[in-house]
């Protein structure tokens, strides 16, 4: 209460699911988020018109639907416009149409959203876990529940990212390439490509390494301030610049011997860091290789 802030309860913009502790309670003023009635929603259904520039290609009918079906959710009515607003109709629906397009949607998604969440987890984990089968029920789960076929894109293009990272370089390209294709094809034929990419995800060797060596960099960054780079790193293009000593000393790894000059490239009162820790497995365990062949390089330089 005393700085004003405003709570509200049942509206989040990741998990629904979440909870408010006494310290929160006791200076906040918590607002109970009621169901929106029809009214409500056809108002809510206009501006999202007025917003995307279109009118929802719906017969009255299916209009009627579509607001039934959104059961007093704003959220849920956004998600199934936008659904709608994706198609490519040469008509408007009707209410069987759009019944039949949508109404598994419905049913599967409750109107808070959990399913939604806990069946994405369910995916990433299974990937994770190299199940592809696991991987393609959930995936199929999502989809016979009208979830859109970019936000999976999206999502198992992150899953790439991060659990297999460079143990198979091609698993980002693989998951570009099936987004692509259903962009080029559109449901239910782009769906496909992108059960492919489910299934390469599955069974691609695992590693997290770039990514717990990003979060760590990240951390070091913020740790170190405002730390310069060593000026022997630093271009010299001005006469007081090489007079401070910019540039000087820079070992030009080409002229090296096995191109590699082994000079320090950190912050000159920075000890040297190891962030990125390759694992044995798959194109990381070339990768592996590569860092202990440098590591006995710079050893050399410096003793």
């Amino acid at each position: 209460m005393e700085d004003g802030t405003i709570v509200l309860i049942g509206a989040t913009t990741e998990n629904p699911s979440f909870e408010l502790n006494a310290a929160v309670l006791s200076r906040s003023q918590v607002m109970v988020l009621e169901r929106l009635n029809i009214d409500d929603l056809e108002l809510l259904a206009q501006r999202a018109e007025a917003e995307i520039k279109q009118s929802l290609p719906l017969e009255p009918a299916a209009r009627a639907n579509l607001l039934e079906m959104a059961d007093g959710d704003g959220r849920s009515l956004l998600n199934l416009a936008e659904q709608v607003f994706a198609w490519k109709l040469n008509a408007p629906l009707n209410q069987q149409e759009l019944s039949e397009r949508l109404m598994k949607r419905a049913a599967i998604y409750d109107k808070s959203g959990d399913a939604h969440y806990n069946l994405i987890s369910a995916l990433h984990k299974s990937i994770r876990g190299s199940d592809p089968d696991a991987a393609l029920y959930w995936f199929a789960r999502m989809l016979t529940a009208g979830e859109d076929p970019r936000y999976l894109a999206r999502r198992i293009t992150r899953m790439a990212v991060e659990d297999i990272g460079l143990a198979d370089p091609k698993a980002q390209e693989v998951c570009l390439q099936s987004w692509q294709t259903y962009e080029r094809l559109g449901s239910p034929e782009g769906e496909l490509a992108l059960a492919q990419a489910v299934t390469y995800l599955a069974l691609a060797p695992k590693s997290n390494a770039a990514y717990v060596a990003f979060k760590a960099a990240m951390q070091g960054a913020k740790s170190t301030g405002s730390l310069p780079p060593p000026k022997h790193i630093l271009n010299a293009p001005t006469e007081l610049m090489k007079d401070q000593g910019y540039g000087t000393g820079y070992a030009y790894d080409h002229d090296a011997e096995d191109g590699f000059s082994g000079q320090n490239y950190f912050p000159d009162n920075m000890e040297r860091p190891r962030y990125y820790v390759p694992v044995e497995r798959g194109f990381e365990r070339d990768l592996g290789k590569r860092l202990e062949y440098f590591e006995k390089l710079r050893q050399r330089r410096d003793g």
